[in-house]
């Protein structure tokens, strides 16, 4: 870790990937453009995690190659990574049990990050301090609005999910993120741990669009990496 005054940040994205896109590696860029320019977070990594097979969405392809997917997506990125504990789970993993699960192994079980030695420190000197991560979740502002879907979300989780994490939304052309958060009680209470980042090219690729795309024997190319192209036409998904 290089500034002991930023805080050291993990983004995580959860979601189907079936399969996925550039717009998925997209809403990456734009966060880390926001870490840069808000300043006061350092990125320490980002993470895709797949549902697992138990959310049985129309579509879904097997996990194990919606992560192999992924992993092909994210191979040209140094710092944008693949988790494979929610998609390798039997049951339904609730969003806040995957932040759990970060939260667990980066700051349990790794303790943190190292604070930066400073200068003329010698090899002999005490360890670096360590300091805790701050796990966020990466979301598109159609995850936030479902936030207001009655008996969606358990309100625990929510308090959860935007009070103890935090989130990261990617707002769309033509949304306004802003006022979903005035008028949503649990978002305005939480508003401070909640940051809006607008996306200034309009993006709409969807999974659904690519799979009705494969099913209709229509091109599929520039519009998520070629390796992913390439898994699903080794494999077939796709094709009914």
């Amino acid at each position: 870790m290089g500034h002991a005054a930023e805080v050291p940040l993990v983004i995580v994205a959860c979601g189907s990937y079936s399969p996925i896109t550039y717009l998925h590696l997209r809403m990456f860029e734009m966060a880390k453009d926001w870490v840069v320019e808000d300043g006061r977070f350092e990125l320490m990594g980002c993470y895709f995690s797949p549902v697992s097979d138990a959310y049985n969405k129309p579509g879904l392809a097997s996990w194990h190659h919606r992560v192999a997917m992924c992993e092909r997506g994210v191979a040209q990125s140094s710092d944008i990574m693949v988790d494979p504990w929610e998609a390798s789970r039997k049951a339904y993993q609730r969003t806040t049990l995957v932040l759990d699960h970060f939260e667990y192994e980066i700051n349990t079980v790794r303790d943190g990050v190292a604070l930066a030695a400073h200068k003329g420190a010698r090899e002999s000197d005490a360890p670096s301090p360590r300091r805790r991560v701050r796990i966020m979740l990466l979301a598109g502002g159609d995850l936030i609005q479902s936030f207001a879907v009655p008996n969606l979300w358990a309100k625990a989780d929510l308090d959860a999910i935007l009070g103890n994490f935090g989130c990261i939304i990617i707002e769309r052309t033509g949304s306004d993120v802003h006022d979903f958060l005035l008028s949503n009680d649990h978002l305005h209470r939480h508003r401070r741990h909640v940051f809006v980042v607008k996306q200034f090219i309009h993006n709409d690729i969807s999974s659904t669009k690519i799979r009705l795309f494969v099913q209709r024997g229509m091109s599929i190319k520039f519009l998520l990496p070629d390796q992913v192209i390439d898994y699903i036409e080794a494999h077939a998904l796709y094709r009914k």
